[in-house]
């Protein structure tokens, strides 16, 4: 691997191996640093992103008045570890664009030019891609929730354990964010070799399938309207990307086409020059 700067007794810029064990120990250093500073924003802000996140439930509770609906913290120590777990979990995100610029750092002196331009758009089509889908899941989690404890009878009682619901949530959210980095796993098959844009297409009656099974697990509502808003999207990113895939795969086509030798393009029937 060969470091950004050359000099002229190290044209190639090479590294050691303690070279290389120095750079990922000061790279670990400030991503740790990033991520303990953005679990003490965390802490600052739990009560705000506590709020946001219960919000489900006190909404319920205000439709069931006669209902006892809240969140339980079972133990004196509940409340510390939820507000410890929930600000690292925001240092993590925050600290994210630090950590994932360290790790970048670290790899791109050994790639190709071409390996850091696909690098950076599939880097940055990435954050795009999970911030899209976390926002959809804050969305969506509202009306799970909604639907799970609006089951409570009157005069009834419903306290969800404060540890269980926001790892629940947490959990949801994380799983829209994830799933709608679908394209970029299926572009990176493409551009491997592994999987065509014409294959995407041939199985497109297996991923529609995939989908909705998806979206009716995550989505856990009566209505059609609360799954349509999560499989829409991926419907959608599934054939945008089979759509970027062929394009691709004509591109790779050409290409290939031009750098094979001409004697190659005659027919077996037909005597060459030669």
């Amino acid at each position: 691997m060969a470091r950004f700067g050359r000099r002229k007794d190290n044209p190639e810029a090479r590294m050691s191996l303690g070279g290389h064990l120095r750079e990922f120990r000061n790279r670990a250093i400030v991503s740790v640093i990033a991520i303990l500073v953005g679990c003490v924003v965390g802490w600052i802000v739990y009560q705000d992103v506590y709020d946001f996140l219960k919000q489900p439930i006190t909404d319920i509770a205000a439709l069931h008045p006669g209902s006892n609906i809240d969140v339980n913290f079972n133990g004196v120590t509940a409340p510390f570890n939820l507000k410890l777990k929930v600000s690292m979990w925001i240092g993590f995100i925050v600290a994210s664009p630090v950590w994932l610029w360290q790790i970048w750092a670290f790899l791109v002196p050994g790639l190709t030019k071409k390996e850091k331009r696909l690098g950076r758009i599939f880097i940055g089509a990435a954050l795009v891609l999970f911030a899209g889908g976390v926002y959809m899941g804050t969305q969506t989690f509202t009306n799970a929730v909604e639907l799970l404890l609006g089951a409570t009878p009157d005069n009834a009682s419903n306290l969800p354990s404060a540890t269980e619901y926001f790892s629940f949530v947490t959990r949801f959210i994380l799983a829209f964010g994830l799933s709608f980095m679908l394209p970029i796993l299926l572009m990176a098959l493409n551009v491997l070799g592994i999987l065509s844009g014409r294959m995407m297409l041939k199985g497109w009656r297996f991923a529609i399938i995939v989908i909705a099974t998806f979206a009716a697990i995550m989505t856990p509502t009566p209505d059609v309207w609360t799954m349509f808003l999560l499989s829409a999207p991926l419907l959608v990113l599934f054939y945008g990307s089979a759509g970027l895939a062929l394009v691709l795969d004509k591109i790779r086509g050409r290409r290939e086409a031009k750098s094979r030798p001409e004697w190659m393009e005659i027919s077996d029937d037909k005597a060459s020059a030669l």
